[in-house]
């Protein structure tokens, strides 16, 4: 089936006027038009904006009643905007990740598919709040939901430009725009208070907004140019999230297989295509490294790969851009993690251990060269000026702990076994740069054949990409929205079984981890049931909740 863009241009050209024939301008216009049509988009209505009219007229008069129309492909009909005597070298569309920190864009030709241009900025929102929980307190007034939804304006403006620089076009050459954001994203954007979503029973003011002409909210594009908001499944599943299903395809798969996406919150659906389940919890924060003292995002100068010699006992690690280490993200301390604990520096609970028994003397001294005693704790030592404390070592088991339990719950959910998963996408910074060995390792992703783990990259842009380029997502997106089930972590009492048992390494049973060394001679040992909590934890105790 032939994929037709957000907006789309039709080659015209019409018998002049005449004694003979005096059909009126603009409906000479939309007949060209509708006889311009192919054949999969024949028989749409066709509509003019009132503000339209007389300049289209114009226009199409002046060229001699011919040239080239451009249209917005809206679901069920064309909506006529605008018109060029020649036909046009380009037809630009943008398409967006509005994160809550940074914010990705893509500048595409709807004319060839191609991309332009690609930049990431910064989120000017953080000035009033580095996480969203802060950011809905401060919406609570007037003036302080306007100044958040100017922020974001502001800053996918400035990258607009950016784009525009790098791909030599102006920003009134862009004619539709397609946004993706979680929730509470969304309704700042569009100046649409988010107070209800963070209280019971956390209903949002919409979740799937009808596309709108950008100028409304003071985007700079074309003046007619459209934007298209992604559609969320509610206040904890946003159209980031759809987009993402879109982008790898989950909802037209025949098997089963599974969509992971690390940000704040561990974001994880399963499903193919007659069904799908999703579910959203704290897992993000140590594995983007934010829990940890010198954790950062993945950026220049995070450590991202770290490795031990456990023969010659030597250390080694990259930062990205192999510039000078300043941090370590998320797929530096999973590696850190797991290599500590095959080299047996740190124990089945994460705890640092100087000596254990049949260690080396070249093990012994390692320890000593990199073990430090900062304050209180031990801290391990990777380059100059960054090390990885005791602390940060048990926000990283927590996180871990907490990401294979989601998965573990959502799969059982439904009665599957991870064998039975046809593929693992693993999106974001997180999939880009994480070693899924390590993380089998450590007993935060299942002991599969690594080839069923796939890097799917920003999928929340690669989905808005599509849908751009695609107008028939537009369909897509919605029947997501429709068919997808949500699971509450907050009050399932499996999870926090799971969420127990997972807080070893790699997990209370060492059976689910064949591939895994365990060092423990006691089996199941004595020491996984004494550290094993009296209680079930409530969940805010794994994580503050951060629910967006």
């Amino acid at each position: 089936m032939t994929a037709f863009p957000l907006t789309i241009t039709l080659p015209l050209a019409a018998a002049p006027p005449s004694l003979a024939d005096n059909t009126a301008d603009l409906d000479r216009l939309k007949a060209a038009c509708a006889a311009a049509l192919p054949p999969e988009l024949a028989g749409l209505p066709l509509r003019v904006p009132f503000a339209r009219m007389a300049p289209l007229a114009a226009q199409f008069r002046a060229a001699g009643f011919k040239g080239w129309a451009i249209a917005h492909n809206l679901p069920g009909l064309l909506e006529l905007f605008d018109f060029l005597p020649e036909e046009p070298k380009l037809l630009p569309g943008i398409a967006l990740d509005l994160g809550s920190t940074h914010l990705e864009a893509s500048l595409i030709d709807l004319r060839s598919g191609r991309t332009l241009a690609r930049r990431t900025a910064l989120n000017q929102q953080v000035e009033y709040g580095a996480d969203i929980l802060t950011r809905i307190h401060f919406a609570a007034k007037e003036e302080g939901l306007r100044q958040l939804q100017q922020a974001a304006v502001d800053s996918i403006n400035s990258l607009i430009m950016q784009l525009c620089q790098e791909a030599a076009v102006l920003p009134e050459d862009i004619r539709a725009a397609v946004i993706a954001g979680n929730t509470t994203m969304a309704h700042l954007l569009l100046g649409l208070s988010p107070y209800h979503l963070c209280r019971e029973p956390y209903i949002p003011l919409v979740n799937a907004p009808d596309p709108f002409p950008a100028a409304e909210i003071g985007l700079r594009l074309h003046p007619q140019a459209m934007t298209w908001l992604l559609p969320s499944r509610g206040s904890y599943f946003g159209g980031d999230l759809i987009a993402g299903i879109l982008a790898v395809g989950l909802d037209q798969t025949e098997q089963p297989a599974m969509l992971i996406d690390v940000g704040t919150n561990a974001e994880v659906v399963i499903g193919g295509g007659d069904w799908l389940i999703a579910c959203a919890g704290a897992a993000g924060p140590a594995l983007e490294g934010g829990v940890a003292r010198m954790g950062m995002r993945a950026a220049p100068g995070a450590i991202e790969q770290v490795s031990i010699d456990r023969e010659s006992w030597r250390l080694t690690w990259r930062s990205i851009a192999d510039a000078p280490p300043v941090g370590i993200c998320g797929s530096g301390l999973i590696d850190l993690a797991a290599e500590l604990y095959l080299a047996r520096i740190i124990d089945l609970r994460g705890k640092f251990q100087v000596e254990f028994a049949e260690q080396s003397e070249a093990q012994r001294s390692f320890v000593c060269e990199r073990l430090r005693q900062r304050g209180d704790e031990l801290a391990f030592m990777i380059a100059e000026g960054v090390s990885v404390s005791q602390t940060d070592l048990d926000a990283m088991i927590r996180s871990k702990a907490a990401m294979y339990a989601i998965l573990e719950t959502l799969t059982a959910q439904v009665g599957l076994s991870f064998e039975e998963l046809e593929r693992i996408h693993v999106a974001g910074a997180f999939g880009e740069h994480i070693s899924p060995r390590q993380a089998v390792t450590l007993g935060m992703l299942p002991d599969l054949p690594l080839e069923r783990f796939q890097p799917a990259g920003n999928t929340s842009l690669a989905g808005a990409e599509l849908l751009l380029r695609d107008s028939g997502c537009w369909a897509r997106a919605q029947e997501v929205c429709r068919k997808i089930t949500y699971l509450e972590l907050n009050v399932n009492q499996d999870f926090m079984i799971r969420f127990s048992g997972s807080r070893f390494i790699p997990h209370t049973d060492p059976g689910l981890f064949p591939s895994v060394p365990d060092f423990s001679a006691l089996g199941i040992s004595e020491e996984r049931r004494a550290s094993r909590p009296a209680s079930r934890p409530a969940f805010a105790s794994i994580y503050p909740r951060a629910l967006f």
